[in-house]
């Protein structure tokens, strides 16, 4: 995991915020609960941080070698298409070598133009030479029954047929239907869950309001939600006199606290307690251990601030680990070891420097007819037996 050692300075202001038993006495339900939350946020921080630092130390050399190696892949590619169709012109094939010599060439011209930035003329000018009606028909034929093929997988796999099967025609578009269900099918699943979660809580707190109600009481909600805008206010107006720059006559000191007071403003747009409560012992030297003598009324108010920090720090993970997944093309998780992250960095890396190196060692090994016939074979029944088209390699 992406441990969280050796804290930046915020984390070890937050630690210190934290209540701490006395002599005697243990610590109430209310104060554990704003200690696990200040806990929460410090290691959240901490793995974001972290994680970013990674992300920027392999980030752009991982990036460059997986295009490079593309690039490399795809002039290969280029290569061997050219030289194939050069051969079809003149070397002696059978029928069915010539078939397959074309079905590789229209793989070719399929690959270099969906991954290509810009159309290039030379495979253009192959493609409307090689898709010919006889082609068209015989290549949606092929690709069809291998839709059909990968659709009865799929509709195992979900346990449900997929609607409106008939209108794929093709494994790429029977493949994206099968995960535009299965994710409707989670996004339903999950909303059921969250509508049971949400009725659930509404039904608990219209039986506390219902209570409060009758006793004449204002609701444990608002109550909670008033103490923690009083909560936070009050820290904020302490600060916002510690910093006010007009009272400083240092220049430099000025200076100093009109940045602070940029974060003091930053983190109270935002109910950022965590931040205010740590500028706050920062800047006016209060005692950490004051929060020990708050009321557990207040200690619950500000601990329904800390939970919204939690759940946008929770997002903002869970947004930057699916950025780099799909930047990195690599799992990306806080939890793994980074040396397990950057070797698989590095496996990609050496996956597509062979998938380079492989079309370069069989665009030399073609040069012979001999060869290049049995590495057409070769390519049939390798296609066939990955449950591709025949004319796609």
């Amino acid at each position: 995991m992406i441990s969280p050692e050796a804290p930046q300075d915020a984390a070890i202001f937050l630690s210190a915020l934290m209540v701490q038993p006395g002599d005697q006495a243990t610590l109430t339900p209310a104060q554990q609960r704003f200690n696990a939350l200040l806990a929460r946020i410090e290691l959240l921080s901490c793995l974001i941080e972290r994680l970013q630092a990674w992300s920027d130390r392999h980030r752009y050399a991982h990036i460059q070698a997986l295009r490079e190696s593309v690039q490399l892949a795809q002039a290969h590619r280029k290569s061997l298409l050219l030289f194939v169709h050069e051969r079809l012109q003149t070397a002696d094939f059978t029928e069915r070598q010539q078939r397959m010599a074309r079905g590789l060439v229209r793989g070719l011209i399929v690959h270099l133009a969906e991954h290509a930035e810009n159309a290039d003329p030379q495979v253009q000018a192959l493609a409307d030479l090689y898709v010919s009606e006889e082609d068209t028909q015989q290549a949606a034929e092929e690709q069809a029954e291998a839709a059909q093929r990968l659709r009865e997988r799929i509709e195992e796999a979900l346990g449900q047929p997929i609607e409106k099967a008939g209108q794929y025609q093709t494994p790429e578009e029977m493949m994206q239907a099968g995960m535009r269900q299965w994710q409707r099918q989670q996004e339903a699943d999950e909303q059921r869950k969250a509508a049971k979660r949400a009725a659930k809580k509404a039904q608990k707190q219209a039986q506390k309001n219902s209570a409060a109600a009758e006793k004449g009481e204002l609701p444990p909600a608002m109550l909670r939600e008033a103490d923690a805008k009083s909560a936070i206010r009050t820290v904020f107006r302490q600060l916002a006199s510690a910093l006010h720059p007009d009272r400083e006559p240092d220049e430099q000191e000025r200076l100093r606290k009109t940045s602070l007071m940029s974060e003091v403003n930053a983190a109270y747009e935002k109910n950022d307690l965590s931040t205010l409560l740590r500028l706050q012992m920062q800047v006016t030297k209060v005692n950490p251990q004051n929060s020990a003598r708050m009321a557990d009324a207040q200690l619950i108010a500000m601990a329904s601030l800390l939970k919204e920090q939690v759940t946008a720090l929770e997002d903002d993970l869970d947004a930057l680990q699916s950025r780099l997944s799909r930047e990195l093309c690599v799992p990306v998780r806080a939890e793994a070891e980074e040396a397990s992250m950057t070797q698989a960095l590095q496996r990609i890396q050496a996956d597509q420097r062979h998938s380079a190196d492989s079309l370069a060692a069989d665009l030399r090994r073609i040069q012979n007819d001999a060869e290049l016939k049995r590495w057409l074979k070769e390519q049939w029944q390798l296609a066939k037996e990955q449950g591709q088209s025949s004319t796609d390699f």
